[in-house]
């Protein structure tokens, strides 16, 4: 090749090394373009990746934040349930207490009708 290359007269051997020296820049163009998408393609991955992380943060908190509600949520349940439980029990007594004093009133009742009775016979 180089004898080639110096047998070429010198205006061939000119336009050929401009022919490279064009492809070599295009070459280099190329490349420049190539490295500055795989420096934006990187900042890219970079942002998606704080943005998934950011995502993330903001999941767990509020996973944490449901934990409390359901725990909570428990306790409320469990209170209504005892609150039901005296609410009946409370409920019941009165229905008693309201027999007992409804009993007390009759015999009350009976036994001032035994007296006056007695007291206008004799």
């Amino acid at each position: 090749m180089d004898l080639e290359a110096r047998a070429l007269q010198p205006n061939v051997k000119a336009m050929a090394s401009a022919d490279q020296r064009g492809r070599l820049l295009m070459s280099t163009e190329r490349l420049n373009q190539s490295t500055d998408r795989v420096r934006q393609s990187r900042m890219t991955m970079q942002e998606t990746e704080a943005i998934g992380v950011s995502i993330l943060e903001d999941l767990h908190s509020q996973r944490q934040s449901l934990l409390h509600a359901h725990n909570t949520l428990h306790g409320v349940d469990e209170n209504v349930g005892r609150s039901k439980k005296i609410l009946t029990a409370m409920s019941r007594r009165m229905n008693r207490n309201k027999w007992i004093i409804g009993t007390i009133i009759a015999v009350l009742v009976l036994v001032v009708v035994l007296i006056i009775y007695f007291k206008l016979i004799h």
